[in-house]
């Protein structure tokens, strides 16, 4: 038993090591969109990483391999943002006086980030496994550990929420 063990155990690790290489840019893309910043990003990715390799004998069944992966890198993300952030743009903007040459496009895109960035954790983890990590409900459900209806609740809720905040300038 004890050396079978350590077989599931070494066949775990090389599974999940393999997810992590495989979808690398995708856990960037999330953290980023939680962090945006560059290392941050990066070191959410590798703190990530290294918990789901530590924890890989835990993992029960291989089929929930690549949701239980991303729950980890979410969470990670989310302790990031519990820690005391560098310089936020408005620290910039105000202190420094930096003022980035914009386009309408980018005015939406900063719109568009600070509205996301308004809303709580879980909701904001919503919107982008929704709409920018092209998730399923029933995907971000098993992600987030809930069930499918407060899950549907949370998207409902924070859309309305971004499209108040956004206001009528951007609808088309």
């Amino acid at each position: 038993m004890h050396i079978f063990f350590h077989k599931k155990a070494d066949q775990n690790k090389a599974f999940i090591e393999q997810i992590i290489l495989e979808q690398y840019n995708r856990y960037y893309r999330m953290a980023y969109s939680y962090v945006h910043n560059d290392a941050d990003a990066c070191d959410i990715v590798q703190n990530g990483a290294y918990r789901a390799l530590r924890a890989s004998a835990t993992l029960k069944k291989t089929e929930y391999a690549e949701t239980w992966v991303y729950r980890i890198m979410l969470n990670e993300c989310f302790r990031a943002l519990e820690q005391p952030r560098h310089f936020s743009y408005e620290y910039l903007q105000e202190e420094k006086g930096f003022e980035p040459a914009s386009t309408k496009e980018d005015d939406v895109s900063i719109d568009l980030q600070r509205a996301l960035d308004a809303l709580p954790g879980k909701d904001r983890a919503v919107v982008i496994l929704r709409y920018f990590e092209d998730r399923r409900l029933d995907e971000i459900a098993q992600i987030l550990g809930e069930n499918l209806s407060t899950v549907k609740s949370r998207l409902y809720r924070s859309m309305g929420k971004l499209r108040s905040v956004l206001g009528d300038e951007y609808r088309e």
